[in-house]
């Protein structure tokens, strides 16, 4: 049950901040000049001179202003603080108590949220960047890479594998002008405001929104995947699509040290393939061809790579002969790899 004074404090929180356009117009006229009768109002603002007797009484009502009853009527304006100061407290202890009453939703029990809130798109957007274990893959705007860059730092210091694409192109600052080795492993710009904003974490949990969502257009949409099994097909998208489509504007290269974990095969493959040498995998997936449940362990005894990205396969040499490994959706290959351990001296612990 609702406390009376949670009830009051709403009641006159909700009353001090009523105002009408009018209202509005005249106080923030008032303020400016600090005292104006009630013909300067009306000669400053769009209010009917007839209406302004009784706008400034609502005010002062309100304790916004006060009204001095000379031969002109002055209309003094209060100091800020002194108006809202009660009411920055009250809000404070309202909140204080409203929180103490917040039972925090359960968001992860459905599968698929479809939104067309914002705020919700921003918020779901920060918490699957902060819930990244070890890889991160983002397509963002210029004003989302400033609004989240403290975030990825953290990330990016904690050793998440973080690849950014920045859209469009012509908004991405140049590497001269932000430290994108601050923030990500590389970075990439893609041409064109249809490039949509996604964020997935560790190829599981993810957001797609295009990016008049993101401009508040109540016409566009997000979708929050929260489970892997239909997450993977915003990092498919995204490794297929739109990163081999963009032009790199900085890489850092991947400092974590090995053993390392993937979500992606792609990331996977394109590292083994460029530091080169002897490297040892343990892949959990399933079977293509029975849909089985499968871990696969042993010496990586060859590569798949192209320079496109658009190709990349691992074979590994187990007890019962090479096993060719692909990615979510494989055909070709003999395994689906849902999560990939690489070492270099031998086979990592899962």
């Amino acid at each position: 049950m609702v406390s009376p004074d949670l009830r009051s404090t709403l009641e006159a929180v909700g009353e001090r901040f009523n105002l009408g356009e009018y209202e509005i117009d005249a106080y923030l006229t008032v303020l400016e000049h600090g005292q104006l009768t009630a013909s300067e109002i009306a000669d400053r603002t769009d209010i009917p001179q007839p209406r302004v007797y009784d706008t400034v009484r609502s005010l002062s009502d309100r304790g916004l202003v006060e009204l001095r009853e000379t031969r002109p009527m002055q209309i003094i304006a209060v100091d800020p603080e002194e108006a809202f100061g009660r009411v920055r407290g009250s809000l404070d202890e309202m909140v204080d108590e409203l929180e103490a009453r917040y039972t925090a939703p359960a968001r992860e029990t459905e599968a698929v949220s479809l939104v067309k809130s914002r705020s919700t798109i921003l918020r779901h957007l920060g918490e699957v960047i902060e819930a990244a274990e070890y890889e991160l893959i983002l397509s963002l705007t210029p004003d989302l890479l400033d609004r989240f860059a403290e975030d990825l730092r953290e990330a990016l210091s904690s050793g998440v594998s973080i690849e950014l694409l920045v859209t469009p192109a012509s908004g991405a600052p140049s590497p001269e002008e932000f430290p994108y080795g601050e923030v990500s492993t590389v970075a990439r710009a893609r041409r064109g405001i249809t490039t949509p904003v996604l964020v997935v974490a560790d190829g599981e949990y993810s957001v797609y929104a295009t990016q008049d969502a993101i401009r508040d257009d109540r016409d566009r949409y997000g979708v929050i995947f929260n489970r892997s099994a239909l997450g993977f097909l915003v990092s498919g998208f995204f490794g297929t699509v739109l990163w081999t489509t963009a032009e790199t504007l900085a890489e850092n290269g991947d400092g974590r040290p090995f053993p390392r974990k993937y979500a992606s095969i792609r990331r996977c493959v394109k590292d083994v393939h460029e530091i080169g040498g002897e490297f040892f995998a343990s892949v959990e997936g399933r079977d293509v061809e029975t849909g089985e449940p499968r871990v696969v362990r042993g010496r990586v005894s060859g590569v798949d790579f192209e320079d496109t990205e658009e190709v990349a396969t691992m074979t590994v040499e187990t007890d019962d002969g090479e096993v060719s490994v692909g990615g979510r959706v494989a055909a070709f290959e003999e395994i689906e790899a849902h999560e990939i351990h690489v070492g270099r001296d031998q086979v990592p612990s899962p």
